[in-house]
């Protein structure tokens, strides 16, 4: 038996309590923050648990931690950290050497009297003392507290074992100055979750581009860029040289046969007629090409949008990936390859 806690986007729990339900029929759940981070029991091991995570295309499920700890919040401010504190201890041998991130995040419902960065910096002190160097980037071992009501529910794991490096999954990107839209940093972080890199390509077809979130992080990765929309681009990249802006509906394009290596598409439209436009660019793309495109999930069917759009796809696209990212919302993002 093993116990975890899973989260999906908010308002999307229910989508991926669904998707570890058909892993381990026989799962638990228990809600810790409604409609995003829930924890479960199931009665495999946590070693068979991580061996079919590992091998399973969990869409909504963005975070997992194992639960190895579960420690009673008693006493004062000083007391819970120092409790904190000598858990680390109790590991020592664990963590000694090794580059570690302290992950805290916490329900509604607790009693913590310290704060959470208390919490943090108490753990990260302990693990200096243990050997081990505190960071927050590329840990080599992650030790996440999630405090709800009257425990710290600890957990010890790879990035990799937890699904990603960030605080439950939560990727954030610096705003810069001087950006576009916000929309850029669902294309950031696809290139990380899809193990990606823009600046190895050399043109893409951007549909639905403006105002041109999408586009500029491509020009800034040294592109060139086809971008298909009626609508106008933003001022800051409407004149970039590798910019070709098609003021026109995507149904109406016409592009020279494998003159593109990439297809970016971010619409708001209905994902049939996402699939519609994508399909009639194929041509434009060269073999083996590479496409991210997002899936709007509507009136509620999102399971069902998704294997349509996929059924669609599948005549001219692999799909190599899905997921619904951090930064998506009403949608998920698909990772795709043009058949040769």
């Amino acid at each position: 038996m093993s116990k975890w806690i899973g989260t999906s986007n908010h308002g999307f729990s229910p989508y991926g309590m669904e998707e570890l339900r058909r892993l381990f029929p026989q799962i638990q759940f228990k809600q810790l923050l409604p409609g995003e981070v829930y924890q479960f029991e199931v009665s495999e091991e946590s070693d068979e648990v991580l061996q079919q995570l590992a091998h399973a295309e969990l869409i909504f499920v963005r975070h997992v931690q194992p639960i190895d700890r579960e420690l009673l919040l008693n006493g004062d401010a000083d007391d819970q950290l120092q409790a904190a504190a000598a858990m680390i201890a109790y590991i020592d041998s664990s963590v000694a050497g090794k580059q570690v991130a302290v992950h805290v995040r916490m329900s509604r419902q607790h009693s913590l009297a310290a704060t959470k960065q208390q919490l943090k910096q108490a753990m990260d002190q302990a693990l200096i003392e243990a050997g081990a160097t505190p960071v927050l980037k590329e840990p080599e071992l992650i030790i996440a507290v999630f405090v709800h009501e009257d425990q710290l529910l600890v957990g010890f794991a790879t990035p990799e074992e937890m699904g990603s490096d960030w605080p439950g999954g939560a990727i954030r990107f610096q705003r810069e100055e001087g950006q576009v839209s916000r929309a850029k940093f669902k294309l950031l972080e696809a290139e990380k979750v899809f193990g990606l890199d823009y600046s190895q390509y050399k043109s893409a077809i951007d549909v639905g581009a403006a105002p041109g979130g999408w586009t500029s992080l491509l020009l800034e990765r040294g592109l060139k860029v086809t971008a298909i929309d009626p609508a106008a681009m933003d001022e800051r990249i409407a004149h970039h040289p590798a910019l070709t802006h098609l003021r026109m509906n995507a149904s109406a394009v016409k592009l020279p046969k494998a003159s593109h290596d990439l297809l970016v598409c971010d619409m708001s439209w209905s994902p049939l007629e996402m699939c519609k436009l994508i399909l009639q660019l194929k041509s434009a793309l060269k073999a083996n090409a590479y496409a991210i495109v997002t899936v709007k999930l509507m009136h509620k069917k999102g399971l069902q949008s998704i294997r349509e759009v996929k059924q669609r796809l599948s005549s001219a696209f692999t799909v190599l990936g899905a997921k619904q990212l951090f930064h998506n919302r009403e949608e998920i993002t698909l990772f795709l390859q043009k058949k040769g």
